[in-house]
């Protein structure tokens, strides 16, 4: 067996790399401040934001930036608060966030559709004192005032809409519309204008300063936070624009659906595009497909990341003909597995390169992306990978029972990573730590295995893993092949409990074709997998549940087949 060493894995990814990918890339050591003031010197004149047709330059969004820093200074906050961030794909969740991290605070991203229990969990583990929250969302946050929040700032979306826009999406609101009680420590953040005081960034030291607290596991146990520093999001960055072909590393256009408030999100859509001198073009509710639509059509982006539910509305969307959506020229999938059969087909329709990568939060995102070639994009590619390990960044596969023994090329086990972007640890969670983070390396929980040629293949999350008589069941190689079939639009696999084999296999379908029956989609697996792998039950259903950031939920399947 070939120990893959971090020497062995260099001299192979330097053969699998495309040409302008290079293996060690230099990660400056500054802010995310500075890296994005530096962006903004660089690209002052492009177009950093287009939100529904309101457009700002760089110079115009550093300028708002540096009126917040000086605005949160003054209501006091300063190096090292936790600032909790409740907001869409808007403009101030771009301003906020900048002008937090400009003051050594740290941001902690809160979904916006979380319930009053899930915000007060994050609210109280953060030790966060300060809301940041779009208005229609402040509901939630008012029961926490002032006995767990003690200042609560308020935006709204008015304030960054065209004028005529504005007012109609003020119009629609008012018979929901309820006035901000009145409180020493409740304010209504209006759009702030440049400041004439001096706007220093405190001291900053990237490697240990943390600027982001992203909280991660929440599908099983208590939810915990990924800490990730300065450094962790600015590395991370600089790999994602390096493995970008050389026409994609500046100056393009991102269509930004997919959340903010996810690490994946914010990565990708947002600080990775600012530091290129890209333009933006925001869309705040990611489940709006008829949206994103338009902005293909109208606005014609150059990039557009996501995740599988969001390119599969897409592509089956009833109006999806009315609409050129083929501008788009890179795609990078994340978040969950990407069936093959929906990459072929939404680069069929748009002519596009999707490709998947993978990665987690405490990856700042990325650890792996499959190299985005246009030209001879066969010959990068490998269906069913989740692409080469990225610039700076080691992995290797060890036994899933020891946690140390390294498996050989194409055998499956635990998946390790050891890189620039991997978090500082999880906040106040020590225990958690010394288990996670093991001599450097990451261990990451998933099950995967890696070729020859460094391509590393996700077999499955090791919570997912089905042992059915003893047999490992991985639930996306039975994802992968039901996708197969013409008839099924959405699927996702589980097991459940079985008092013969321990555990079977439960398939979940949406037909695209109401004829399709269970005996059919028996037979047809049957012909591609092993028996033991073919699902022994199978449920239509009319959709799938999805977490908030718009994953398959299979918790809550899981929890609808308790005592089943």
């Amino acid at each position: 067996m070939i120990e893959l060493t971090e020497d062995k894995l260099d001299e192979i990814l330097k053969k699998s790399y495309p040409p302008w990918v290079k293996r060690n890339i230099e990660i400056p050591n500054i802010s995310i401040y500075a890296a994005f003031s530096n962006s903004a010197k660089k690209y002052k004149n492009n177009i950093a934001i287009d939100f529904m047709g309101r457009k700002l330059t760089y110079k115009e969004l550093k300028d708002e930036i540096d009126s917040i820093s000086i605005s949160l200074r003054e209501l006091g906050i300063s190096k090292g608060d936790r600032i909790a961030v409740m907001m869409p794909n808007i403009p101030q969740y771009i301003t906020y966030f900048f002008g937090i991290v400009k003051l050594g605070a740290i941001v902690v991203q809160v979904n916006p559709l979380y319930t009053r229990r899930e915000l007060e969990f994050e609210i109280n583990d953060s030790g966060s004192e300060v809301l940041i929250v779009m208005e229609d969302f402040i509901d939630k946050a008012l029961p926490l005032y002032p006995d767990k929040l003690k200042k609560i700032l308020v935006v709204k979306i008015q304030s960054y809409l065209p004028v005529l826009i504005s007012q109609l999406y003020t119009l629609s609101k008012i018979k929901s519309h309820k006035k901000l009680p009145r409180a020493d420590n409740i304010y209504l953040c209006k759009r702030p204008k440049k400041s004439k005081l001096e706007s220093k960034e405190v001291d900053i030291y990237p490697e240990n300063d943390p600027a982001l607290l992203q909280y991660t596991g929440g599908t099983t146990g208590i939810p915990k936070a990924a800490t990730l520093t300065h450094r962790n999001l600015i590395a991370n960055a600089y790999q994602i624009i390096e493995y970008l072909p050389e026409e994609y590393k500046e100056k393009i256009s991102y269509l930004s659906s997919i959340p903010f408030f996810h690490v994946y999100g914010m990565m990708t859509a947002m600080l990775t595009p600012l530091l290129q001198g890209s333009k933006i073009i925001l869309a705040p509710d990611p489940r709006d497909i008829k949206m994103a639509l338009k902005i293909m059509d109208r606005k014609k982006p150059t990039a557009f990341p996501g995740i599988p539910t969001l390119y599969h509305g897409i592509i089956t969307h009833k109006d999806v003909n009315k609409y050129h959506i083929n501008n788009v020229r890179i795609c990078l999938s994340g978040a969950s597995p990407l069936p093959v059969e929906l990459q072929k087909n939404f680069e069929s329709m748009t002519g596009a390169i999707l490709v998947e990568g993978y990665g987690l939060s405490e990856c700042s995102p990325v650890a792996n992306v499959t190299p985005l070639a246009e030209k001879d994009k066969e010959k990068w590619r490998r269906f069913g990978s989740v692409g080469l390990p990225i610039s700076n960044t080691y992995e290797k596969i060890v036994s899933i029972s020891d946690g140390i023994t390294e498996m050989p090329f194409g055998e499956p086990g635990e998946l390790l990573i050891k890189g620039p972007q991997v978090m500082k640890g999880y906040w106040n969670r020590p225990d958690e730590n010394s288990k996670t983070l093991v001599g450097g390396w990451l261990h990451t929980g998933d099950i995967a295995k890696i070729d020859k040629d460094g391509y590393v293949y996700i077999v499955d999350r090791e919570k997912d893993l089905i042992i059915a008589g003893g047999y490992n069941i991985y639930p996306r190689e039975v994802e992968e092949v039901l996708y197969e079939n013409t008839k099924v639009s959405e699927c996702a696999v589980i097991g459940i409990k079985d008092e013969h084999r321990g555990e079977t296999v439960k398939a979940f379908i949406v037909r695209k074709d109401n004829s399709l029956t269970e005996s059919e989609i028996i037979n047809f697996c049957r012909e591609r997998l092993a028996v033991y792998k073919v699902p022994k039950i199978i449920e239509f259903r009319d959709e799938l549940p999805l977490t908030l950031v718009g994953k398959v939920d299979k918790k809550a399947l899981r929890c609808d087949n308790k005592g089943k």
